[in-house]
């Protein structure tokens, strides 16, 4: 969790000198009405998605992380997200997909 926020962190100081940045990277957002709660596995949605651009723990639940995030301070920021939280059976359990687009 750190990494990611030093991460940010530096796309943000990066859009201030430059004027644009962009964070995390590129994923097949057309697969996220394929995913199934209950259903769909981790051995799924890596298979649909790739790696994760960030991991981690909320509530308890594994948690998987997709996204891309472009800034410009010439125009509207571009963000695209996909959560995926798993239960203990390694199934989704729920998940939030975002975009600006």
């Amino acid at each position: 969790m750190i990494g990611s926020m030093k991460t940010l962190f530096m796309a943000v100081v990066m859009t201030a000198m430059v004027g644009c940045a962009t964070v995390g990277k590129d994923f097949a957002t057309h697969n996220v009405d394929q995913i199934q709660i209950g259903e769909t596995t981790r051995a799924d949605i890596q298979e649909m998605f790739g790696e994760p651009w960030r991991t981690g723990i909320e509530d308890g639940k594994r948690t998987w992380t997709y996204g891309k995030y472009k800034w410009s301070a010439f125009g509207d920021a571009e963000t695209t997200d996909l959560v995926v939280r798993f239960n203990q059976d390694g199934t989704v359990s729920s998940y939030v997909y975002n975009t600006t687009e």
